[in-house]
């Protein structure tokens, strides 16, 4: 899948960058193939390096050859070559005539007159690739590949005709860079105009997530379907009543962000009530989650700060009826402990509200954390009597 490793910092490297190939090329496979063949679903790491499969059996199994440094020509005595020829040759029996297609993807060239050359999709001699890969088998000296070489000696000659029959090579395909445009080109029409940028950011993000679980073994394979419907409701978050979630709540460092807000009115406010520890972590999450939301909306201009502050105005608005309400509630000569309790139903209540920025946008972090923003300046509170408590606060600290 990489360049091979020679004992370098500089292979290691590779190795990585070929594991990042590897995934990306992924989703470049499903977009090639989204009118083509859409009830197909792809596999990393399972039957292959990338495997198209249906109905749970392999149907074109595909490894992929990154070089990053030096761009190899394919000779016939190429170790990408037998390499590549081993792993299918173990995969299954190599005589099998109705076995899976076998695609070797590498951004080298294959040479001219090479069996490589003879394998691609185009101008296939498939007698002539086999001349000359047996005639290489035999007559090679290398030591890296002699064991395909024996192993694609001992297969009958039947046998041997019918497995390179099923070997296509594609050879100057993309290299990382290469794929990342394709994979944009492919997405551009029907994308956000404006931030198409960020709508790709977002697609690689949510095919990183699905590539790493079916690496880990976590899920199996992804539809075309399943990646078209993703797709479609990626793009459907730019519409004008919804919007991209931006911030995972793992992008956070929530221990320095605890440390930094340790002395923010809201965090005072909410101690008031005495909530408990977690309570006011996640308290401090959505805070900060929204905060850099909000952030990254006005960076690439998905909201402005008029829009921002009319979402302000109707959470206030939605407060201040629910504030009266929990005051009106209370009996007279409640005590402090009431009053608390009353304020943490509150926090609950409105916590739980379905008021959001936007009517399709539907992550509830950014309004709960809004609020606390409102509360750092407070234009809203819990405890009935949040004012005097954190009057007497400010004038301590004066």
């Amino acid at each position: 899948m990489s360049e091979e490793s020679s004992g370098t910092d500089h292979s290691a490297a590779a190795s990585v960058l070929g594991y990042l190939h590897q995934t990306r090329w992924g989703l470049l496979e499903i977009l090639r193939s989204r009118t083509a063949d859409p009830g197909r679903s792809l596999t990393m790491e399972m039957h292959d390096d990338i495997a198209w499969e249906k109905e749970g059996i392999p149907a074109e199994l595909k490894q992929l050859k990154l070089h990053v440094s030096t761009l190899r020509n394919l000779t016939d005595a190429s170790d990408d070559i037998w390499r590549t020829l081993r792993v299918w040759m173990d995969a299954g029996r190599a005589g099998d005539p109705y076995g899976p297609v076998l695609t070797l993807i590498t951004n080298s060239s294959a040479g001219p007159g090479s069996a490589a050359s003879y394998l691609r999709a185009a101008d296939r001699d498939v007698e002539s690739a086999l001349t000359l890969l047996e005639s290489t088998a035999r007559d090679s000296k290398s030591k890296e590949t002699k064991a395909a070489r024996t192993q694609f000696l001992k297969l009958t000659p039947s046998d041997r005709s019918t497995f390179v029959g099923r070997i296509y090579v594609a050879d100057q395909s993309a290299d990382l860079d290469g794929v990342d445009e394709e994979v944009a080109h492919l997405l551009r029409p029907g994308a956000p105009t404006e931030q198409f940028k960020t709508y790709l950011d977002l697609v690689w993000a949510w095919w990183a997530r699905t590539s790493i679980a079916m690496l880990s073994g976590k899920r199996g394979a992804v539809s075309v379907q399943e990646t078209l419907t993703a797709l479609e409701g990626i793009r459907d978050r730019f519409t004008r009543d919804n919007l991209p979630s931006l911030v995972d709540a793992n992008d956070i460092d929530l221990d320095a962000t605890a440390q930094r807000h340790e002395g923010r009115m809201y965090v005072h406010q909410l101690k008031i009530l005495n909530v408990l520890p977690r309570q006011l972590q996640k308290a401090i999450m959505d805070y900060q989650r929204a905060y850099l939301q909000e952030t990254r909306w006005l960076d690439v201009h998905l909201v402005d700060y008029d829009e921002l502050d009319k979402f302000s105005e109707r959470l206030v608005d939605e407060w201040e009826r629910a504030f009266d309400h929990m005051c009106s509630e209370l009996p007279a000569g409640a005590s402090d402990d009431d009053k608390r309790a009353a304020g943490r139903k509150l926090l609950h209540l409105l916590g739980d509200s379905t008021l959001s920025i936007r009517a399709k946008f539907d992550e509830p972090f950014h309004a709960r954390g809004r609020r606390h923003a409102l509360a750092d300046v407070l234009d809203i509170g819990w405890h009935p009597e949040f004012e005097q408590h954190l009057s007497k606060l400010l004038l301590q600290d004066a």
